[in-house]
């Protein structure tokens, strides 16, 4: 809750109650001393010598101006009081970004020998940002619709553009970018660290095998797991290699039973990592693997998905169940089914109300899956947005997003929200906008603009709660090496 209601009535309250207070002591004071010149007039012995008259004349216009420098005296203080309460009440309203108006007050202090007029400033002030619970606004000002003051921030480049790519945030903070590609025909084996600490990226092992379009998942071991993708666009891999932080290199594991790229993997509680549909080039897989670091080897599931796909995406619960949702074969789908990872099986559950594919999801705090975005075909782009009960299998439409996009990031804050960033519209054009989902409203707002338009790239969060975007392209002829953080 804000302090700056409290803060503003606060210092409202110290104004009205000083003034008084200066009033009646400048007042007691004048009393005192008129009755104190009084009493020495009293007690003086009368006489007619004009000395006397004189020295008693001279003594009441030094009463008189004993009484004015008391009155000066007192009101300084009294401003010099108020001043001390309003000038810093005042710089914190304006560093908090509020408007700050000056409304006068005047309040005139009478006296039996006149008046004294005395300027005493308030301050008030109409929030022109985001509106806090409780508080008051004395303007009509609509507030600027966004539900953070987050911003991007550009940080170090990666040492090499690269689309395509993955990207994973390791257990010591730092993040590994690995893969992708240059370009119509340069595909990447390298791979790079960024240090959270300073903002710089810095080479580490290349893997064995060039890819992109592969997954990366971090084990529980806090290596990491690099499957399948293609080095040429149109050949999967099958291959499978792990990634050592502490000695940098990578080293092959155990090989899919089917290679496939724009597949997806998902971390299951035990450790194993399941690996789910996916595409070879000439066929879209139904069938679904996992790996067990433990051995390094790869197991096909018992039953297979109800339906062939790539380009999905795959949610974990905290109950192992793994919901499908989206992607395409031959078309593109709205169908989606759950995986059970205790008994190994698959079962159909409610569709959702649009096909979709390169959308995102995201497992919100309360349980339920947001959908995003993504497209009904590649120049149909999709601004709905809709959540997935697991319990009841349903589908509900969600707010709508501000921009229909596709090949976007999504990245669940700290706070439950969820950020969506980049992407292309309808007209191939790639987005640097970003919006946010507010869990507790339900509602889209604006996020802040990157500082380059880019789809195809990737983003995780840091361990402060901060967001890293990284590379990514406008088109296979501008590949960025470019970085920013949302925070």
């Amino acid at each position: 809750m804000s302090i700056l209601p409290s803060l503003l009535t606060s210092t409202t309250t110290t104004f009205r109650g000083l003034v008084p207070v200066a009033i009646n002591f400048i007042t007691l004071q004048n009393f005192d001393e008129g009755l104190r010149m009084e009493k020495q007039n009293r007690i003086r012995p009368q006489s007619a010598n004009s000395d006397i008259g004189e020295t008693q004349s001279i003594q009441s216009t030094g009463a008189r101006v004993v009484c004015i420098r008391s009155k000066l005296m007192w009101i300084i203080c009294t401003i010099v009081a108020i001043a001390i309460i309003t000038i810093p009440t005042a710089i914190i309203l304006t560093k908090k970004g509020n408007v700050v108006e000056i409304d006068l007050t005047t309040i005139m202090m009478a006296t039996e020998k006149g008046s004294t007029t005395l300027m005493l400033t308030t301050t008030k002030s109409s929030t022109t940002a985001i509106a806090e619970p409780g508080s008051t606004t004395t303007t009509a000002a609509e507030p600027i619709p966004t539900t953070t003051e987050a911003v991007w921030v550009p940080t170090g480049s990666m040492n090499r553009a690269r689309t395509s790519h993955t990207q994973v945030t390791l257990k010591n903070g730092n993040v590994l970018v690995a893969g992708g590609q240059f370009g119509d025909r340069h595909v990447l084996k390298s791979a790079e660290v960024y240090t959270a600490s300073t903002g710089l990226w810095t080479n580490t092992g290349d893997m064995n095998t060039a890819r992109f379009s592969h997954t990366a998942s971090l084990l529980t071991n806090g290596n990491v797991l690099v499957v399948g993708g293609t080095n040429d666009g149109s050949t999967a891999l099958n291959s499978a290699e792990v990634y050592d932080p502490s000695t940098g290199l990578w080293s092959n594991t155990g090989s899919m039973n089917n290679a496939r790229f724009c597949h997806t993997a998902s971390l299951l509680t035990n450790g194993n990592v399941l690996v789910i549909g996916g595409y070879d080039g000439s066929t879209t897989f139904s069938s679904a693997e996992v790996y067990d670091p433990s051995t390094g080897l790869w197991t096909t599931t018992i039953s297979i998905m109800n339906t062939a796909r790539c380009e999905h995406t795959a949610s974990i619960f905290t109950n192992e169940n793994v919901l499908v949702v989206g992607g395409g074969n031959t078309v593109y789908l709205r169908s989606a089914e759950v995986y059970n990872a205790s008994i190994r099986l698959w079962t159909t559950t409610g569709n959702m109300n649009i096909q979709r594919f390169q959308h995102t999801a995201s497992i919100l705090k309360n349980g339920n899956v947001l959908v995003v975005g993504g497209g009904t075909t590649v120049r149909a782009p999709l601004s709905s947005a809709e959540v997935y009960n697991l319990p009841t299998g349903l589908w509900t439409a969600a707010d709508t997003m501000n921009t229909a996009r596709l090949y976007h990031t999504a990245s669940i804050l700290t706070n439950g929200n969820v950020l969506v960033v980049g992407g292309r519209t309808k007209d191939n054009i790639p987005l640097s906008s970003a919006e946010v989902y507010n869990l507790s409203t339900g509602l889209w707002t604006a996020a802040g603009t990157m500082n380059t338009a880019r789809l195809y790239h990737t983003a995780s969060i840091l361990t402060n709660g901060n967001v890293l975007v990284a590379g990514g392209m406008a088109d296979m002829n501008t590949i960025f090496s470019s970085a920013e953080i949302y925070g």
